[in-house]
């Protein structure tokens, strides 16, 4: 395989059809594997990783041993999927698979004329997809000028960001928390490239959404809020701001991964959601 032909290559988990919340229209969302961030609510923890894995639904299984005899390294699981083939129960499944930008489009093409009747089109999420910028690129060429869209934490470099915005049609950009310590605290990155993309986002007049997850004490406040409507006034591309109330399903597929989900704030803790501060300067915003 050369040079080009790896750049062309990615890793995806999902490939989810008749999605009505992710752009205009009904859509079909890509999921990309991978993502820099380690937020504390995430709610798709088989997109952190950027290897295929194996998930196994410890719920169902029966301790039968059919996967043991077949495993090749029972020390280390190297994803080899025999283990997937033989379970009778069917409580283990690979997450994620390799695929061309090429072969991607081609299926992803085979909807085009449903996209068309229904104004409909194409949503990169997942994980993150700017973590897989070359085979981003490359699949968006593949696929114009079916509509794209792109959700996304901005948290890369302003070449890679920029790259990937001008490849597709609208954005979703997330936002996680205005304040640089608490952002480090509760993703694990720093806030500063998110800002400096949103800032580049904002004056380049492309058509955008904000997506902010609203986390019970975490930014919820109205003194958060306030802050997060600030970063947002001005003239710009930004169509509206939608608020993502916290939903306690987050924490159900870690032990899919023999992860333990234990967020650090009380998930139970009633939210406190107010519009009133991007009412004030005029923002559309809507709570999800």
């Amino acid at each position: 395989m050369n040079k080009q032909q790896l750049k062309s290559t990615g890793i995806i988990f999902e490939v989810r059809e008749f999605c009505l919340h992710d752009g205009p229209g009904m859509r079909t969302t890509v999921f990309f594997k991978g993502c820099p961030m380690r937020c504390a609510w995430c709610h798709n923890p088989e997109g952190l990783s950027a290897n295929i894995q194996l998930l196994v639904n410890q719920s169902i299984c029966q301790h039968c041993g059919a996967c043991r005899e077949v495993c090749q390294n029972p020390q280390q699981c190297v994803v080899c999927g025999t283990c997937v083939t033989v379970c009778p129960q069917g409580c283990r499944r690979l997450c994620g698979r390799s695929i061309s930008a090429e072969d991607l489009a081609a299926e992803l093409r085979k909807n085009e004329p449903f996209f068309k009747k229904y104004d409909g089109g194409i949503t990169f999420s997942g994980g993150e997809p700017l973590a897989q910028i070359d085979f981003l690129e490359a699949l968006a060429g593949l696929l114009h000028p079916i509509h794209l869209t792109l959700e996304t934490s901005g948290y890369a470099s302003s070449d890679v960001y920029q790259r990937a915005v001008q490849s597709v049609d609208f954005v979703f950009q997330d936002l996680k928390h205005p304040d640089p310590v608490q952002h480090r605290r509760y993703t694990g990155v720093e806030l500063e490239p998110v800002l400096a993309n949103l800032n580049w986002l904002k004056a380049s007049g492309r058509p955008f959404t904000v997506r902010i997850p609203i986390i019970p004490g975490v930014n919820d406040t109205p003194e958060t809020l306030d802050r997060f409507a600030e970063l947002l006034e001005g003239r710009s591309g930004l169509t509206r701001v939608e608020l993502l109330p916290y939903h306690q399903t987050a924490g159900a597929k870690y032990a899919l991964l023999g992860l333990k989900y234990e967020p650090p704030f009380d998930p139970a803790r009633p939210l406190a959601i107010n519009l009133v501060p991007f009412e004030e300067r005029g923002i559309p915003c809507r709570i999800n």
